[in-house]
């Protein structure tokens, strides 16, 4: 989910309105444009129209229709993601591009509101992570996948359109702007890691390995066989994908594995299933305790300053504070050297 920091101006495409596209409507263009005949069913979606499309065979897609609002270049760079997926990392389960019946990645459509890009994906059927048992084994497998994932994209040369994401980790002290939303009870504790992150910015700013990252490895975005639930069968959600350190990407799907009381295990198997296909820099093991913190801390502040503004949508806004914030306890003091004890081959990265 894209959202702009509070330090960007520009309004983010998740305040848009649009006119609903009838079901009949969205089954005449996918005949249209893809020469594909089916039926189509409308899935929940926040920021774009998004259906299920089964094909009158019975193979099944996802159609997204864009709000108005959306910046192409958003939609291009995630699509050119994909195709650098699906290019170089075929083994990555990730969503495929369906092309246009002209062989385009996507179609511009007119509408009332102004045009709105429509896109065919391939559908991978699994369970969502959240929805299943966690186990050390998959956090293990968890961590590989995040390892395959990123060297799919080490050679991805596109960019971000302009603008800073909220939830981008480079950005970090952006939110101290809002920090005064955090309930008293916790504010110290946040304000603790953003005064640690702004310490840090001199190593931070140091870390040589930058690229395109997923930056949203989380357990809503991962999908898993229902007959096995450690085995990975599908990445999706590519709209948080930013330019940034690659350790970023592993503090965002790190802080995922912190809220249990078997954290420190869960932690120690993730990142050996990292590591079992990507070994880490140095100076990236120095920072990833204070990245997953940050992380953390950006969940919290967000929540909270996103529930002030719409309370309406509390409990939506609220649905991870919790573990968040056991998350950032259970690491509060977790240094570099502590990390390595749980991960001894660690230190030999």
């Amino acid at each position: 989910m894209t959202e702009q920091s509070p330090a960007t101006k520009k309004t983010d495409a998740m305040s848009a309105s649009w006119s609903v596209t009838s079901l009949a409507d969205a089954e005449a263009e996918v005949a249209r444009v893809y020469g594909l005949n089916g039926r189509v069913k409308r899935l929940s979606s926040e920021r774009d129209e998004t259906f299920l499309f089964t094909r009158d065979d019975g193979t099944e897609f996802i159609l997204k229709i864009a709000n108005p609002a959306e910046d192409p270049a958003a939609l291009e760079f995630q699509d050119g993601a994909l195709l650098q997926l699906a290019a170089t990392a075929p083994a990555v389960p990730v969503p495929r591009l369906v092309p246009t019946a002209s062989g385009a990645p996507s179609h511009t459509l007119s509408s009332v509101d102004g045009p709105r890009i429509m896109r065919l994906l391939t559908f991978l059927r699994g369970e969502l992570q959240y929805r299943t048992p966690s186990s050390e084994a998959q956090s293990r497998n968890v961590g590989r996948a995040l390892a395959a994932l990123g060297l799919g994209l080490e050679d991805y040369r596109g960019r971000p359109p302009a603008g800073k994401l909220m939830w981008d980790i480079s950005h970090t002290l952006d939110l101290a702007a809002v920090v005064d939303h955090v309930g008293p009870e916790r504010r110290a504790q946040v304000e603790a890691v953003l005064g640690e992150f702004e310490r840090s910015l001199p190593a931070i700013g140091g870390l040589k390995r930058r690229q395109i990252i997923h930056n949203d490895f989380n357990p809503h975005n991962i999908l898993l066989d229902p007959a096995a639930p450690t085995e990975i069968v599908g990445i999706i959600d590519f709209g948080d994908m930013v330019h940034a350190p690659l350790i970023n990407d592993l503090a965002v799907a790190l802080s995922y594995h912190l809220a249990t009381d078997n954290w420190a295990a869960r932690t120690g198997a993730f990142l050996e299933g990292f590591l079992s296909a990507r070994a880490l820099e140095p100076a990236e093991i120095e920072l990833l305790p204070l990245l997953a913190r940050s992380r953390l801390a950006m969940s919290i502040i967000i929540a909270e300053w996103r529930s002030a503004r719409f309370p309406e949508n509390r409990d939506y806004i609220m649905r991870n504070h919790a573990t968040a914030w056991r998350g950032l306890q259970n690491i509060s003091d977790l240094t570099p050297a502590g990390l390595k004890k749980l991960v001894p081959n660690l230190s030999e990265a």
